[in-house]
């Protein structure tokens, strides 16, 4: 039949409408104090300078209440500025590049599968399907120990993939910000599966030989979200030590990890994990403001680890031939949309302009009142944002949020990207997709960034960034030699 009526949600008009409707409600005490401002500089035209002397005179202050006035003044100012919270300084960071040597393309991965299950090829194939719809590209990297066969996931071996990781981030950290292992005050470490004695942030002080006073911290079992834990327990420390320097070093080490059994839920990971590692340095000095590229502004935590299903939806265990590895459940995306969904709650009053908070308050309103089934509103964080970062967890993870948060496809490329160029690199993920942002010269000053990330236990965690300052496309960094090839098409379904 013919459409009677025209379709208004996609009028011009309309959508003019709604951009005048966020503009007045956004800038509402502007418009409320400018007529006022502007009455009272009128009035006092008016009124001239001797009648202004008069009213001086009535007023009949002498020079102690005008001294004790300004100290009042400046005691208060005083009292705001020391009780204010430092700034949080990212100065710069960097990412680990494995080799070319490294790469695991789909046929070789596969190759590796048969040789390994060759008992149980309904195993290979579902490898081959879930490779398939994975999202992933054909150079991303798996350590030597795991290209083997069969397999050598020794201590040695998972300890030599962690110093290659580590050092070659910080080293690249340390030439791009001139910084010295001396300076460092505070080093932060974040890997989830693999926990060695000595820990890792004590590898990373022997190496550099930093300072014995040094506070160091070393995160495990903390899944891909650790990255954004450490940056909150960084922002704690630096909140607490002035005049300092805190290294976060957040990574993977696939090594011990990989599965080499036949469960189902428990060969996901072997699909989706590659190697990958970051270092960043954060600042609370005055004098690191100029050259910084990001001012940290929110994180947000939210853990749902009293859920039993939350809890065991990333588990880490042996299955029935006692092969460890991590199982994941059917519930994930279910549990990580719940997550997400207190998460957004806690932040949105913290990010969302007036006009959509306005709505959302409205909304909730009338499905209390008038209607429950009316369509809650989502709230649009494309006005709180020019960036997001997704953890490239996987095509699905990435689908799902874009879904939920109405966001459009150029506002996913740098996850999915992320995800085809080198895989799920855990809570390192996040900084591939900032850096392909800044390699595409997209990133301008004053542009807001959104961190989000999903972890075992279960959590999901926000981090907001504003950029301080106009960033060039970039010359080194894990995009270099790609950037121009990107974006790329990349299928529903890879026939293998």
């Amino acid at each position: 039949m013919p459409q009677v009526l025209p379709n208004f949600s996609n009028s011009v008009k309309l959508k003019y409408v709604k951009l005048g409707y966020q503009y007045l409600v956004n800038h509402i005490l502007t418009f409320l104090l400018i007529p006022i401002m502007v009455g009272i500089l009128f009035q006092i035209i008016l009124l001239g300078p001797e009648e202004m002397l008069k009213i001086w005179q009535s007023l009949d202050i002498d020079l102690v209440q005008i001294l004790c006035s300004s100290f009042l003044i400046i005691l208060i100012c005083t009292l705001y500025f020391m009780s204010k919270p430092r700034s949080i300084y990212l100065v710069d960071y960097a990412c680990y590049k494995p080799p070319v040597t490294y790469r695991v393309p789909f046929s070789t991965f596969m190759e590796h599968s048969r040789l390994i299950l060759k008992d149980n090829l309904k195993s290979v194939d579902f490898q081959m399907r879930i490779l398939e719809r994975s999202g992933l590209g054909e150079e991303t990297c798996l350590p030597p120990a795991i290209q083997y066969i069969p397999p050598t996931p020794t201590m040695e071996a998972a300890r030599g993939e962690a110093e290659e990781i580590i050092f070659s981030a910080i080293d690249s950290l340390m030439q791009k910000t001139g910084i010295k292992a001396k300076d460092i005050d505070i080093l932060i470490v974040n890997c989830s599966l693999f926990s060695p004695t000595p820990s890792l942030s004590a590898m990373v002080v022997n190496k550099y030989k930093l300072r014995s006073n040094i506070k160091s911290y070393n995160l495990s079992g903390m899944g891909c979200s650790a990255g954004l834990i450490s940056m909150d327990l960084a922002r704690d420390l630096l909140q607490a030590h002035p005049n300092s320097y805190a290294l976060v070093v957040s990574t993977e080490i696939i090594t011990p990890n990989y599965y080499q059994g036949s469960e189902r839920a428990m060969l996901l990971p072997n699909c989706l994990f590659r190697m990958g590692g970051a270092a960043i340095l954060l600042s609370n000095k005055s004098r690191d403001k100029r050259r910084a590229k990001y001012r940290l502004v929110h994180v947000v935590r939210t853990h749902k680890g009293s859920d039993d299903k939350a809890y065991k939806c990333v588990y880490e265990q042996e299955d029935s031939e006692g092969k460890v590895g991590i199982n994941l459940s059917k519930d994930l995306m279910v549990i990580a949309g719940e997550a997400l969904k207190s998460n957004i709650t806690t932040i949105g009053p913290l990010v969302l302009p007036a006009s959509e908070q306005i709505l959302f308050l409205f909304t909730l309103i009338g499905r209390k009142i008038f209607n429950p089934k009316w369509r809650p509103y989502i709230p649009d964080f494309k006005q709180a944002f020019e960036h997001f970062c997704i953890h490239a967890g996987g095509r699905a993870v990435i689908d799902e949020l874009q879904k939920n948060l109405q966001l459009s496809s150029e506002h996913v490329e740098a996850s999915r990207m992320t995800l085809h160029r080198f895989g799920n690199t855990s809570s390192s993920s996040l900084w591939y997709e900032l850096s392909y942002i800044e390699a595409k010269g997209r990133m301008k000053k004053g542009y807001r960034v959104w961190q989000i990330a999903f972890g075992s236990g279960f959590k999901c965690n926000s981090a907001v960034w504003k950029c301080n300052r106009t960033i060039k496309k970039t010359t080194d960094g894990p995009w270099q030699d790609c950037i121009d090839r990107y974006p790329v098409h990349i299928p529903e379904i890879v026939k293998l």
